[in-house]
């Protein structure tokens, strides 16, 4: 089970995340951003034990490639899933869910949103404790 001090995360690249957006922890490294050459976002999201993101969807794909630990995603009226480090998901557009760490260990992931002229994010409300602790 990995954990870092906030001195390891930030020597690996990552940068907090805005806390608006998530319940715990959460550090980002970015990649590539949209531009007038690649219509594509690419980063790392590091989620400390316990952490996850508010619900929310996007304007087209998004794909998670977890990288480390167990990712936690739930879309909206299905139940949680556990994903494995070296598994992926693909999220169709539009589809409310959340994802996160499991509550023992940091869960790093790759994600992935393309066509980012549709749209990269619409936030929505946190995830409770109780949908939380359903995985």
């Amino acid at each position: 089970m990995a954990t870092y001090t906030e001195k390891e995360i930030a020597a690996m690249g990552f940068v907090p995340a805005q806390q608006e957006y998530f319940t715990g922890k959460a550090w980002l490294k970015n990649y590539v951003f949209p531009d007038d050459k690649t219509d594509a976002y690419i980063g790392e999201v590091l989620f400390e034990p316990g952490t996850r993101n508010n619900w929310h969807t996007h304007g087209s794909n998004q794909i998670l490639l977890v990288r480390e630990g167990i990712c936690y995603y739930q879309e909206e009226g299905k139940p949680v899933q556990k994903i494995k480090a070296g598994d992926f998901v693909n999220i169709m557009p539009g589809i409310k869910h959340w994802h996160g760490a499991s509550p023992d260990e940091v869960m790093i992931h790759t994600a992935i949103g393309i066509n980012a002229e549709k749209g990269l994010v619409n936030w929505m409300e946190p995830v409770t404790d109780k949908e939380y602790n359903e995985g």
